[in-house]
C-alpha cells in the first residue's frame, strides 16, 4: 500500500510526467478513478484513527524545583488508558520528576502524579486527578506484522494530535535504554517521530494501541521503536497492584527465535519458537546454573517459551528464589537445567 501511494502523490506533483493514453489516444488525467479512491480510502483510515484515540493523547510536562521557583526540565507524550486519569508513558519521560502536568487535546492542563515506573521496559504509568476522560484501549501487539501500516500520535510541547505514519519495520528488536539497560522485544517502525514524542501510542488502522513510542535514533533517518502493547498491559497491570513489577531474575538477556524444522522433529516438540540466550551475566543464576550464549530455551517448568514476554511473565509471579526448571536445546542435544531466580534490581 504505501508504494502505491507514493506512486500516486508522484502522480499528483506530476513527477511521474503524463498519465497515458487509453484505447481511444485520449489522455485520462493525472490519476485513474482507482488511484484516487485508494488515496481516499488511505486518508480516512488515518483520519479516522486519529479522530478516535487523539482526543487520549496528551502532553506531559516535567519540571524539577529550583531554588527559588519550579523551572520545566523535559516534556514528552502519554495516552490516557482509562476514563480515570491513568496515562501511560515512558520512564525516561517522567524520571526524577519533581512536578508534572498532563495537557489534554482541548487545552486543559492538570496536575499529574507517578503512579509507578519499571526502567526495564520504559514504561510509566501516572495519573491526573479527573473522571470520564477520553481513553484508549490497548491491542494485541502479538498480532503485528512487518509492512503493516501504523500511526504515531503525540502531542509534543502542546502541539496536539501530532501524527506521522509508517510501517512495522521489524519485530522483536533490542534496544539499549538510556541507562544502558538492554530492552528486548522491540517494535521497529518506519513513522517519524518528532522531539517529545516519547511515551505516545503507535496505533494500528483499528485504532488499537499496540505499542508506546520510546526513541528514536537521532542519526539514522526514519527509524524508531516502541514497546509492545502485550508488555505494556502486563507492566501496567503490575504497577497498579504493586507500585513497581518485582521480577525474578535470572541473567540473561533474550530474543525471539524459530526452531529448525530438524530440532522439532527430532525432539517431538509441539511448538516452533524458543527464546535464544544472546547474553548470559556470569555472576547471575542462569549462568551458574550452566546455561550459555546460544543456547535455546524452549520451556520453563514444562511452560513453553515463544517469546521474552512469556519468561516475564512466569517470573514476575514465579516466588524469587524456587528453583525452576530450564529445558534448553544446545546443538542437538536437549538439557535441563534447576535455577534459582534472584530478584531483579531495580532501575
Amino acid at each position: 500500500m504505501q508504494d502505491h501511494v507514493r506512486r500516486t502523490l508522484k502522480l499528483i506533483s506530476g513527477e511521474e510526467g503524463p498519465a497515458p493514453a487509453n484505447h481511444n489516444g485520449s489522455r485520462t488525467g493525472p490519476l485513474e478513478a482507482s488511484d484516487l479512491e485508494l488515496l481516499d480510502a488511505y486518508s480516512r483510515a488515518i483520519i479516522k484513527v486519529v479522530g478516535e484515540v487523539g482526543p487520549a493523547v496528551v502532553g506531559i510536562t516535567i519540571g524539577v524545583k529550583a531554588r527559588q521557583a519550579a523551572e520545566q526540565a523535559g516534556a514528552g507524550s502519554g495516552v490516557i488508558i482509562a476514563p480515570d486519569g491513568y496515562i501511560l508513558t515512558n520512564d525516561h519521560v517522567v524520571a526524577n520528576a519533581q512536578r508534572l502536568q498532563a495537557t489534554l487535546e482541548d487545552g486543559r492542563t492538570l496536575a499529574a502524579e507517578v503512579i509507578g515506573a519499571d526502567p526495564a521496559t520504559d514504561l510509566a504509568v501516572i495519573r491526573m486527578n479527573a473522571s470520564g476522560l477520553p481513553f484508549a484501549s490497548l491491542g494485541d501487539s502479538a498480532a503485528l506484522r512487518v509492512g503493516q501500516l501504523i500511526i504515531a500520535i503525540g502531542n509534543p510541547f502542546g502541539f496536539q494530535s501530532t501524527v506521522s505514519t509508517g510501517v512495522v519495520s521489524a519485530l522483536g528488536r533490542a534496544l539499549r535504554s538510556r541507562s544502558g539497560r538492554l530492552i528486548e522485544n522491540i517494535i521497529q517502525h518506519s513513522a517519524p517521530l518528532n522531539p517529545g514524542n516519547s511515551g505516545g501510542p503507535l496505533v494500528d488502522t483499528r485504532g488499537r494501541v499496540v505499542g508506546v513510542n520510546t526513541a528514536i535514533i537521532m542519526l539514522a533517518q526514519g527509524i524508531g521503536f516502541a514497546i509492545p502493547a502485550n508488555t505494556a498491559k502486563w507492566v501496567v497491570s503490575q504497577l497498579l497492584t504493586h507500585g513497581r513489577v518485582r521480577r525474578g531474575y535470572l541473567g540473561l538477556s533474550g530474543r525471539p527465535r524459530p526452531l529448525e524444522r530438524r530440532l522439532v522433529r527430532y525432539h517431538h516438540l509441539s511448538f516452533e519458537l524458543a527464546v535464544e540466550a544472546i547474553s548470559v551475566d556470569p555472576r547471575g543464576p542462569a549462568a551458574q546454573a550452566g546455561l550459555q550464549e546460544g543456547d535455546l530455551i524452549v520451556a520453563i517448568n514444562a511452560q513453553p517459551l515463544s517469546s521474552v514476554d512469556d519468561l516475564h511473565r512466569f517470573l514476575a509471579e514465579w516466588p524469587i528464589g524456587e528453583q525452576v526448571t530450564l529445558s534448553i536445546i544446545r546443538g542437538l542435544e536437549r538439557l535441563e537445567l534447576r535455577v534459582r531466580p534472584g530478584e531483579a534490581r531495580a532501575g
